[in-house]
Protein backbone atom coordinates (compact mmCIF):
# COMPACT_ATOMS: atom_id res chain seq x y z
CA UNK A 1 0.00 0.00 0.00
CA UNK A 2 1.43 3.29 -1.05
CA UNK A 3 2.36 5.77 2.13
CA UNK A 4 -0.12 8.28 2.59
CA UNK A 5 0.53 11.88 1.28
CA UNK A 6 1.56 14.35 3.56
CA UNK A 7 -1.18 17.44 4.26
CA UNK A 8 0.45 20.50 2.17
CA UNK A 9 -1.24 23.73 2.35
CA UNK A 10 -3.41 22.92 -0.29
CA UNK A 11 -4.62 19.99 1.00
CA UNK A 12 -4.66 20.30 4.82
CA UNK A 13 -8.66 20.36 5.16
CA UNK A 14 -11.22 17.98 4.52
CA UNK A 15 -15.13 17.84 3.22
CA UNK A 16 -17.47 18.89 5.86
CA UNK A 17 -18.07 16.07 8.30
CA UNK A 18 -21.19 14.22 8.03
CA UNK A 19 -21.34 11.01 10.88
CA UNK A 20 -20.53 10.70 14.18
CA UNK A 21 -17.17 10.82 15.99
CA UNK A 22 -16.02 7.62 17.35
CA UNK A 23 -13.61 7.47 20.45
CA UNK A 24 -10.69 4.94 20.94
CA UNK A 25 -9.70 4.59 24.41
CA UNK A 26 -6.72 2.94 24.88
CA UNK A 27 -5.47 0.60 27.72
CA UNK A 28 -3.48 -2.32 26.54
CA UNK A 29 0.19 -1.75 28.15
CA UNK A 30 1.55 -3.82 30.55
CA UNK A 31 2.71 -0.49 33.36
CA UNK A 32 5.80 -1.54 33.33
CA UNK A 33 7.51 1.18 34.47
CA UNK A 34 4.70 1.55 37.23
CA UNK A 35 5.47 -2.18 38.77
CA UNK A 36 1.48 -2.47 39.02
CA UNK A 37 -1.76 -1.81 36.34
CA UNK A 38 -1.91 1.63 36.23
CA UNK A 39 -5.75 1.29 34.83
CA UNK A 40 -6.71 -0.07 38.32
CA UNK A 41 -4.80 2.76 40.47
CA UNK A 42 -7.44 4.60 42.72
CA UNK A 43 -7.92 7.70 42.35
CA UNK A 44 -10.59 10.22 43.47
CA UNK A 45 -12.76 7.60 44.64
CA UNK A 46 -12.64 4.86 41.84
CA UNK A 47 -9.55 3.68 38.98
CA UNK A 48 -8.29 5.97 36.38
CA UNK A 49 -9.84 3.30 33.48
CA UNK A 50 -12.55 3.98 35.06
CA UNK A 51 -12.07 7.98 35.42
CA UNK A 52 -11.34 7.98 31.61
CA UNK A 53 -14.08 5.40 30.51
CA UNK A 54 -16.47 8.27 32.24
CA UNK A 55 -14.27 11.17 30.85
CA UNK A 56 -15.11 9.58 27.57
CA UNK A 57 -18.77 9.00 28.15
CA UNK A 58 -19.25 12.54 28.80
CA UNK A 59 -18.20 13.44 25.46
CA UNK A 60 -20.91 12.61 23.40
CA UNK A 61 -19.41 10.36 21.06
CA UNK A 62 -20.06 7.35 19.75
CA UNK A 63 -19.27 4.03 19.40
CA UNK A 64 -16.83 3.96 22.17
CA UNK A 65 -14.38 1.26 22.03
CA UNK A 66 -12.13 0.27 25.09
CA UNK A 67 -8.98 -1.29 23.79
CA UNK A 68 -7.35 -3.74 26.23
CA UNK A 69 -4.23 -5.54 26.16
CA UNK A 70 -2.31 -7.35 28.82
CA UNK A 71 -5.23 -7.14 31.08
CA UNK A 72 -8.75 -7.82 30.04
CA UNK A 73 -11.05 -9.04 32.54
CA UNK A 74 -10.53 -6.64 35.03
CA UNK A 75 -10.69 -4.30 32.63
CA UNK A 76 -14.28 -4.67 30.97
CA UNK A 77 -15.65 -5.52 34.47
CA UNK A 78 -14.54 -1.93 34.97
CA UNK A 79 -17.09 -0.43 31.96
CA UNK A 80 -19.40 -3.05 32.36
CA UNK A 81 -22.28 -0.80 32.78
CA UNK A 82 -20.95 1.80 30.86
CA UNK A 83 -21.81 2.18 26.99
CA UNK A 84 -18.32 0.54 25.37
CA UNK A 85 -17.56 -1.84 23.18
CA UNK A 86 -14.40 -3.78 24.89
CA UNK A 87 -11.84 -5.07 22.39
CA UNK A 88 -9.24 -7.13 22.97
CA UNK A 89 -5.56 -6.31 21.50
CA UNK A 90 -3.88 -10.27 21.52
CA UNK A 91 -0.83 -8.10 19.96
CA UNK A 92 -0.81 -5.72 22.23
CA UNK A 93 2.95 -6.32 23.31
CA UNK A 94 3.92 -5.35 19.82
CA UNK A 95 2.95 -1.36 20.35
CA UNK A 96 0.82 1.23 20.81
CA UNK A 97 -0.10 1.02 16.52
CA UNK A 98 -2.13 -2.31 17.03
CA UNK A 99 -3.77 -1.22 19.93
CA UNK A 100 -4.85 2.05 17.43
CA UNK A 101 -5.67 -0.81 14.62
CA UNK A 102 -7.93 -3.02 16.81
CA UNK A 103 -9.91 0.22 18.33
CA UNK A 104 -10.26 1.20 14.48
CA UNK A 105 -11.69 -2.27 13.41
CA UNK A 106 -14.13 -2.11 16.33
CA UNK A 107 -15.83 0.47 14.61
CA UNK A 108 -16.19 -0.94 10.68
CA UNK A 109 -19.76 -0.83 10.91
CA UNK A 110 -20.66 2.82 12.60
CA UNK A 111 -18.78 4.95 9.44
CA UNK A 112 -17.28 7.34 11.79
CA UNK A 113 -16.52 10.91 10.16
CA UNK A 114 -13.62 10.94 12.28
CA UNK A 115 -11.64 9.19 15.54
CA UNK A 116 -10.93 10.09 19.02
CA UNK A 117 -7.65 8.74 20.15
CA UNK A 118 -7.65 9.06 24.61
CA UNK A 119 -5.37 7.20 26.58
CA UNK A 120 -6.39 5.20 30.64
CA UNK A 121 -3.56 7.15 31.79
CA UNK A 122 -3.82 11.05 31.21
CA UNK A 123 -6.37 11.64 34.21
CA UNK A 124 -6.37 15.11 34.13
CA UNK A 125 -8.07 15.50 30.51
CA UNK A 126 -11.81 16.62 30.85
CA UNK A 127 -14.73 16.09 28.93
CA UNK A 128 -14.84 19.75 27.80
CA UNK A 129 -11.13 19.35 26.35
CA UNK A 130 -12.30 16.53 24.35
CA UNK A 131 -15.16 18.08 22.95
CA UNK A 132 -13.61 21.15 22.10
CA UNK A 133 -11.35 18.82 19.82
CA UNK A 134 -13.69 17.18 18.43
CA UNK A 135 -15.90 20.62 17.50
CA UNK A 136 -12.33 22.17 16.58
CA UNK A 137 -11.79 19.50 14.24
CA UNK A 138 -15.08 20.10 12.92
CA UNK A 139 -15.08 23.41 12.32
CA UNK A 140 -11.56 23.97 10.82
CA UNK A 141 -11.74 20.47 8.41
CA UNK A 142 -7.85 19.93 9.78
CA UNK A 143 -7.09 16.43 9.11
CA UNK A 144 -6.46 16.18 12.87
CA UNK A 145 -6.34 18.22 15.76
CA UNK A 146 -4.00 17.07 18.72
CA UNK A 147 -3.37 18.16 22.09
CA UNK A 148 -0.40 20.46 22.90
CA UNK A 149 1.50 20.32 26.38
CA UNK A 150 5.16 21.02 26.97
CA UNK A 151 7.13 20.47 23.65
CA UNK A 152 4.72 17.65 22.62
CA UNK A 153 1.48 17.67 19.52
CA UNK A 154 -0.33 14.46 20.69
CA UNK A 155 -3.41 12.39 21.86
CA UNK A 156 -5.94 13.18 23.01
CA UNK A 157 -6.22 13.99 19.03
CA UNK A 158 -9.06 13.67 16.22
CA UNK A 159 -8.23 12.42 13.56
CA UNK A 160 -10.39 13.00 10.19
CA UNK A 161 -11.72 9.68 8.59
CA UNK A 162 -9.07 10.86 5.50
CA UNK A 163 -6.31 9.67 7.52
CA UNK A 164 -8.15 5.80 8.47
CA UNK A 165 -5.69 4.19 5.87
CA UNK A 166 -2.40 6.09 7.46
CA UNK A 167 -3.50 4.97 10.92
CA UNK A 168 -4.06 1.63 9.58
CA UNK A 169 -0.22 1.86 8.22
CA UNK A 170 1.36 2.43 11.95
CA UNK A 171 3.75 -0.03 12.99
CA UNK A 172 5.27 -1.29 16.52
CA UNK A 173 5.75 1.49 19.10
CA UNK A 174 4.50 4.30 16.41
CA UNK A 175 1.76 5.74 18.27
CA UNK A 176 -0.26 8.33 17.28
CA UNK A 177 2.22 11.28 17.51
CA UNK A 178 4.44 10.07 14.26
CA UNK A 179 1.29 10.85 12.21
CA UNK A 180 0.33 13.89 13.98
CA UNK A 181 4.01 15.10 13.67
CA UNK A 182 3.71 14.27 9.66
CA UNK A 183 1.30 16.68 9.04
CA UNK A 184 3.17 19.63 10.07
CA UNK A 185 1.48 22.56 10.35
CA UNK A 186 -1.26 21.79 9.12
CA UNK A 187 -1.76 19.91 12.07
CA UNK A 188 -4.59 21.91 14.44
CA UNK A 189 -3.64 22.46 18.08
CA UNK A 190 -5.55 22.82 21.22
CA UNK A 191 -3.02 23.89 24.43
CA UNK A 192 -4.14 21.71 27.43
CA UNK A 193 -1.03 22.77 29.72
CA UNK A 194 -2.19 19.34 32.35
CA UNK A 195 -1.42 16.89 29.49
CA UNK A 196 1.90 16.91 30.71
CA UNK A 197 0.85 14.68 33.68
CA UNK A 198 0.49 11.10 32.77
CA UNK A 199 0.86 8.09 34.92
CA UNK A 200 3.74 5.96 34.15
CA UNK A 201 5.93 6.03 36.97
CA UNK A 202 5.12 5.30 40.97
CA UNK A 203 6.51 9.51 41.20
CA UNK A 204 4.07 10.46 38.54
CA UNK A 205 1.12 9.03 40.32
CA UNK A 206 2.45 10.06 43.50
CA UNK A 207 2.51 13.83 41.99
CA UNK A 208 -0.98 13.46 41.01
CA UNK A 209 -2.01 12.01 44.34
CA UNK A 210 -0.60 15.25 45.68
CA UNK A 211 -2.10 17.58 43.18
CA UNK A 212 -5.77 15.84 43.98
CA UNK A 213 -4.61 16.81 47.95
CA UNK A 214 -4.02 20.54 47.01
Amino acid sequence: MPAPALLTASNATVPAPSGAVALLLLAAGASTRMGRPKQLLSYRGRTLLRHAAETAVATGCAPLVLVTGALHDSLAAEVADLPFQVVHNPDWESGMASSIQAGLNATVASQPSAYLVMLADQPLVTPEHLRQLVTTQRQSRAAVVATAYGDTLGVPAVFDQSLLSALHELRGAQGAGRLIASQGIAAGRLAFPDGLLDVDTPEAYAALLARTEE
